[in-house]
């Protein structure tokens, strides 16, 4: 057996060190331990084959290259070998003191297994103190010698140094662990750091109020939360955000980490090395960490639709595990006991690995969970999970744990789906189902929220699953039928939509992704309870009809023609009051956002008639311009793939007379977020100072607008001459920070303050509308108080910006037409 040797050498009755036991499954680790026994060695170790192969190197490693350094090959060791630090005690094999001198993981030049057989080993490593390419040569034996003897050798790149370089073992002595150094372990008792304290746990397990010794399980069913439509109230809850992603636990014995999901799979293998390396780093020698791994976009939230992206890209760069529960730590069992109090022992067991990024803590918040929900909601996260501050952790379903959604969002059974109109290769919209009383109820389809990529190989899949019957209880309607292909029920599809219809089909409904981690045959329809939380508000119905609704205009994103569609007809009463009886100037993207895009501003053949052709009383014998009366113009618009809209700052009621400027603040190369708020609030009082009042938004590209209601008096030369005098004089008090020409050579690390679309024919972007850039955002409007580096400039999207409006008890702008004053003739003096 692979370490009987080691296990033979040792009696673990007198010796810390762990029997361990060989691996099923082998990794990439690698470690180097500092070993004082009767003389002062490295012992380096290389995991293969479910062991740690392993070489005591007399002098230890060398960063020279060609600089040979002897290295004595020693007996396997468990995998669980490579946390161990701390003495042997003298008389035992190995008497010494042992500390954990470099870690990291390595990787083979050539075949590993030819390589270690022949006697050439070339890898390259990847540790906290050493790196690059090294070999480990076997030299001939002399006859009737019994060791075997090799040589680690260091190979010339980046990594290397030469002879009159620093030593790095001179340099770097201390543990990579504990930061303890030899003679520091020596004096201290076995287990015990005066630097980290307790060593393989920040905190003793045993002191837990119902904490019991137990063996590490090798799956616990996770616990699941409730629907309910409002978070519940008092000081027994507690509330946690809720993200978006895939619900794990973090299975750790020694250096064996395993990702299993929530029916028990193992998934390690899909999540690529960082978390779970981020793991092998926690001082722990066994755990259960119960978390939701996610991707966080440019907006800050977890994205489920970008983790799925990034699986199928074979990305894990941006993979973080964000660890909520502690179920299980070094020899004990942690349900039983509070919930405070296993989040507190998980904070400090997360703190003490560091943060990297790809594993962090999951906090929580003790104020009211309406008020945190709507927090969630004003953000676009995806919603909030309360949990009874002093309950033990129970598998399944139960009333302890209770979600509140900002947007309703579930699994549904796909049963078919449409081919595209655009596309043979891609599906063009799903048919979806959940199991009620033993049988697949129809619920509806979604037809947007597929990227190019997602909608292909949705087609794959499915055309593997074909089959000519139904798989619904009820009969499909013509209409419904038509074109559906059906498959079997196998698939599941994370949906997010608007809202039930009465007929209980999916309204305005977006795919998120497959859910592979759940078995189709458990998805039932979820029903909140009774909460205080309103209905969403039904929109109006659109007449237009939309010709190949499933092209995609924004491929990242996966928003086609119809989720366009969708998105303006949900926040038609947001958005009318800004677009509604104005000229507008738009940019058209007909084949999506990667394709040809133009400005147009005047009215071509084959608009639709629903969208309003005008006329520039100036230019009555010119080519007419665009507007809309109504949520149809609209459609009209989003028909012909206007994917921005622009309106001019007067109405075609009043085409002289602005009753709106703007002032649009763009940063320069190397300007922080923070400074382009800092000076929104500067126009803000610049604003006020003159009399008139100021509104916020962002402009779904790279800075902020700052727009003031009118009074219809002033023209629009005395509109671009009033904005032209701010822009100026801010450039003129803060050279430094602001400019007001248009000149990109002047704009290095300043901020444009840009006046200029304060004149006739000019347009800025409407509140609300959707801007043709990678990820669909959105111009959103904001309270002053919501200006802060949580949200950026594109933060809002097509897909988060109806759930924001939804939870907003007040709209940001609600007052803006009604708080219009005239233009000041001069300018006040601040």
């Amino acid at each position: 057996m692979a370490l009987d040797s080691y296990r033979q050498k040792r009696d673990f009755t007198a010796t810390p060190e762990p029997k361990g036991r060989k691996s099923r499954k082998s990794g990439n680790s690698f470690v180097i331990q500092k070993h004082d026994a009767r003389r002062l060695h490295y012992d380096f170790r290389l995991e293969m084959d479910g062991v740690l192969k392993s070489w005591a190197v007399t002098k230890g490693p060398s960063l020279v290259p060609g600089e040979k350094r002897l290295a004595v090959h020693v007996e396997d060791h468990p995998l669980d070998y490579g946390g161990f630090e701390g003495t042997i005690p003298k008389g035992e094999y190995g008497g010494g003191t042992v500390i954990l001198w470099d870690r990291g993981s390595w990787t083979p030049v050539h075949d590993a297994k030819k390589g270690y057989a022949k006697g050439h080993l070339e890898f390259e490593l990847k540790g906290e103190k050493l790196g690059g390419r090294w070999h480990l040569v076997r030299m001939a034996g002399k006859k009737g010698e019994k060791r075997e003897n090799w040589l680690l050798i260091k190979g010339e790149d980046e990594a290397a140094r030469s002879a009159d370089d620093p030593d790095i073992l001179e340099q770097r002595p201390e543990s990579v662990a504990t930061g303890r150094k030899i003679p520091e372990v020596a004096t201290e008792k076995p287990g015990w750091s005066s630097k980290t304290g307790r060593i393989g746990s920040p905190l003793d397990p045993a002191a837990l109020k119902g904490a019991t010794k137990g063996k590490l399980p090798d799956f616990l069913p996770p616990a699941l939360a409730s629907l309910a439509a409002a978070p519940p109230t008092g000081a027994r809850w507690l509330h946690e955000i809720k993200f978006d992603g895939y619900r794990l636990q973090a299975r750790i014995e020694g250096r064996q980490v395993k990702l299993l999901t929530r029916s028990g799979l193992d998934w390690t293998r899909k999540f690529g090395k960082p978390v779970v390396e981020a793991f092998r780093k926690l001082p722990v020698g066994a755990a259960l960490i119960d978390g939701e791994l996610v991707v966080e976009t440019g907006t800050g939230a977890s994205d489920f639709s970008a983790l799925q992206a990034d699986l199928s890209e074979g990305r894990s760069d941006r993979f973080s595990f964000y660890a909520f529960d502690l179920l299980h730590l070094d020899g004990h069992t942690l349900t039983k006991a509070p919930l405070v109090e296993r989040k507190a022992l998980l904070e400090k067991l997360i703190d003490a690995a560091g943060d990297d990024g790809s594993l962090r803590y999951s906090g929580h918040f003790d104020e009211s969970g309406a008020m945190v929900l709507r927090h969630a909601c004003r953000l676009s996260l995806e919603g909030v999970i309360s949990k009874l501050r002093d309950s033990p952790y129970r598998s399944g379903r139960g009333k302890s744990w209770v979600k509140s959604k900002c947007s309703a969002r579930q699994e549904f059974v796909i049963g078919g789906f449409m081919p595209s109109s655009v596309s043979r290769k891609a599906v063009g919209s799903l048919v979806l189902g959940v199991h009620e009383e033993g049988a697949l109820r129809h619920v509806g389809r979604v037809g947007t929220g597929f990227s190019a990529t997602v909608a292909e190989d949705l087609m794959k899949r499915l055309a593997k699953l074909r089959t000519d019957d139904s798989p619904f209880a009820d009969k499909l309607t013509a209409t419904e039928a038509r074109q559906v292909r059906y498959v079997r029920p196998e698939l599941v599809a994370e949906v997010e939509f608007r809202a039930w219809t009465g007929e209980g089909h999916l309204r305005h409904a977006s795919f998120r992704g497959l859910r592979e981690d759940k078995p189709a045959a458990e998805i039932v329809r979820e029903t909140a309870k009774p909460g205080k939380r309103p209905a969403p508000e039904k929109p109006p119905k659109r007449t237009v009809r939309l010709t190949h609704p499933d092209r995609i205009y924004w491929p990242d994103a996966g928003v086609t023609k119809e989720g366009l569609a969708d998105y303006y007809a949900d926040i038609w009463r947001s958005i009318a009051p800004f677009i509604v009886g104005r000229p507008l100037a738009l940019l058209r993207c007909p084949t999506g956002i990667e394709g040809q895009q133009f400005f147009q501003k005047h009215a071509w053949k084959g608009l639709n008639p629903k969208s309003v052709q005008v006329r520039d009383p100036q230019d009555k014998q010119g080519e007419p311009l665009i507007a809309i009366e109504d949520l149809d113009g609209l459609m009209g618009l989003v028909q012909s793939a206007a994917l921005e809209i622009h309106p001019w700052g007067s109405t075609v009621a009043n085409w002289e007379r602005p009753d709106m400027i703007t002032l649009d603040l763009d940063p320069g190369p190397g300007v922080g977020w923070e400074t382009v708020i800092a000076a929104a609030g500067e126009v803000r009082a610049r604003l006020e100072d003159a009399g008139l009042a100021a509104f916020v938004k962002t402009s779904g590209g790279k800075g902020l607008h700052v727009v003031a209601p009118l009074t219809p008096k002033a023209d629009w030369p005395a509109a671009k001459a009033f904005t032209k005098a701010l822009a100026d004089a801010m450039a003129a008090d803060s050279p430094a920070l602001y400019v007001s020409t248009i000149a990109k050579a002047k704009r290095k690390g300043k901020i444009l303050i840009d006046y200029l679309r304060n004149q006739r024919g000019m347009t800025a972007v409407a509140a609300y509308s959707t801007r043709a850039r990678p990820g669909a955002p959105v111009s959103m409007p904001l309270a002053w108080d919501e200006l802060g580096p949580e949200i950026g400039p594109a933060h809002f999207t097509v897909a988060n910006t109806p759930a924001r409006l939804a939870a907003l008890k007040a709209d940001p702008w609600g007052d803006f037409h009604n708080s219009a004053a005239p233009l000041p003739t001069a300018r006040k003096k601040r």
